[in-house]
């Protein structure tokens, strides 16, 4: 399967192939180390987003919950490439769903992590330049915008996510939902995603999910989803 991640899109690179030598990529701390990916470094402390996301819980996210997903990603990336030694093609179709979830489960909180800022660094500030405009024009402003998102977050049936993506062919954007951890890959870019995983509040707000929905926005990092948006 997959080696690195190469190009501007993190998530094509990873369904596609690329070389084992670990690079760049569109998802900045999104690593793989001889043909292997690996939990990408996190560019503030755990507790740097408090109240808003408590310490304990970017611990257990971050360390116990991607850390899976990469485990069982370079688990069933090695299986698929015995099966496809083998010319094994049902135990290869088999293994599909297991690289979808964990591959995804590793992109979308590496693409997660770097969404968020502590409000030092500049975590809640409003976007600027291009994405600003589009938001206004699209969503009438950021308040809608994120209203609009909290309330695809709370219609979300069981764990998933909500994303801000852009057309790749008309340069719009729009809020999608994808169920568990499906990527945003194909005809859309992801621009800024929030995870409605039950792991991702639960130890703090309980079932107040809507209280996590709300404070999130205070550490989100406008700046990196202008820099998805202009590249």
């Amino acid at each position: 399967m997959a080696a690195s991640l190469i190009g501007t899109s993190a998530r094509t690179a990873l369904r596609s192939g690329a070389s084992a030598t670990q690079r760049a990529a569109g998802v900045a701390g999104l690593t793989f180390a001889r043909g292997k990916a690996t939990l990408p470094d996190l560019p503030y402390d755990f507790g740097a987003l408090e109240p808003s996301i408590s310490g304990k819980i970017m611990e257990l996210h971050y360390k116990n919950h991607h850390q899976t997903y990469v485990n069982s990603y370079n688990q069933a990336s090695e299986q698929l490439q015995e099966a496809r030694a083998k010319g094994d093609i049902a135990a290869q179709i088999a293994l599909q769903p297991l690289i979808n979830f964990h591959g995804g489960g590793h992109l979308n909180h590496s693409l997660f992590w770097e969404n968020l800022a502590p409000k030092s660094s500049g975590g809640g500030e409003p976007p600027s330049g291009a994405l600003s405009k589009a938001i206004n024009e699209t969503y009438g402003g950021l308040e809608n915008l994120q209203g609009k998102i909290n309330t695809a977050l709370a219609g979300i049936q069981g764990s998933g996510w909500a994303w801000l993506v852009r057309d790749k062919q008309t340069g719009d954007i729009s809020i999608k939902t994808y169920a568990n951890q499906d990527p945003v890959v194909g005809q859309f870019e992801p621009l800024l995603g929030i995870d409605a995983w039950e792991h991702a509040y639960y130890l703090q707000y309980q079932n107040r999910k809507a209280e996590y929905f709300k404070a999130i926005w205070e550490v989100i990092n406008w700046k990196t989803v202008e820099k998805r948006f202009s590249a």
